[in-house]
């Protein structure tokens, strides 16, 4: 049974915990972002070595176990004269796998982007680079945010893995605590409890996000469609 004595004792070095869980998942999901984008902007390249390049990374990261990612990045790459932080592994372990996954991502999402819409930009002078920032990554971005909403809910709980390179985050903490009372029960339903009230609010965040660029209740609520910028650019330059 729980002891209100417990809780007063245990609830600080979990919550400083949980506040490192929440650093290392915020860091990493914000580069996984950028990373990805990056991979999957090479995945659709038209030089070859670069979609070479990016599929190989793809590939073998997301046929690799996360676990195995962080034990090679803390414990192998000090064998080469790499060595990095608890900290710093952990943030670079979760970046490399989020991004793999997220380059498909917005792979499939670029590519959904009707073919109308390149062919338009394209009619009217503009580089591929400012079509793709200007029209087609806009677009893509609210295609996808329901699939980056789930990985930014699923990172807090995969954070808990950097435990295992000695980070006291909240998962690590709670270990080390209970080795030390023995009070295994009250420890892990606390940081259960813990991680619940990380990941609820994230999902709550995602699904408000959702919501806001609902891009099928704007199809069908509007009294009219709106054109899209390429189309419009197009139109101005046929008239």
């Amino acid at each position: 049974m729980f002891d209100p004595k417990d809780i007063i004792e245990f609830l600080p070095p979990l919550l400083n915990g949980a506040m490192l869980t929440i650093l290392v998942s915020v860091t990493a999901f914000v580069l996984a972002i950028v990373v990805g984008l990056i991979f999957g902007m090479m995945r659709l390249s038209r030089f070859l070595p670069l979609r070479i390049v990016a599929a190989i990374y793809i590939q073998f990261i997301r046929g690799t176990p996360l676990l195995l990612q962080l034990f090679f990045i803390y414990y192998v790459l000090p064998y080469g004269g790499i060595v990095l932080s608890p900290f710093v592994s952990g943030v670079t372990g979760l970046t490399m796998n989020y991004a793999a996954y997220m380059a498909e991502v917005f792979r499939s999402g670029i590519q959904a982007i009707p073919k109308g819409q390149w062919e338009a930009g394209q009619s009217v002078g503009m580089s591929r680079a400012l079509l793709m920032r200007r029209i087609i990554l806009p677009q893509a971005f609210r295609i996808i945010i329901p699939a980056i909403g789930n990985f930014f809910v699923s990172i807090f709980k995969d954070s808990a893995l950097v435990s295992i390179i000695t980070m006291r985050d909240l998962m690590f903490s709670g270990q080390l605590l209970a080795s030390a009372t023995f009070k295994h029960f009250e420890i892990f339903a606390m940081v259960a409890v813990i991680y619940f009230m990380i990941s609820y609010p994230a999902a709550k965040l995602v699904e408000w996000v959702e919501a806001k660029v609902d891009i099928t209740r704007r199809r069908t609520d509007g009294p009219e469609p709106v054109e899209l910028p390429a189309t419009a650019a197009a139109r101005g330059q046929l008239a």
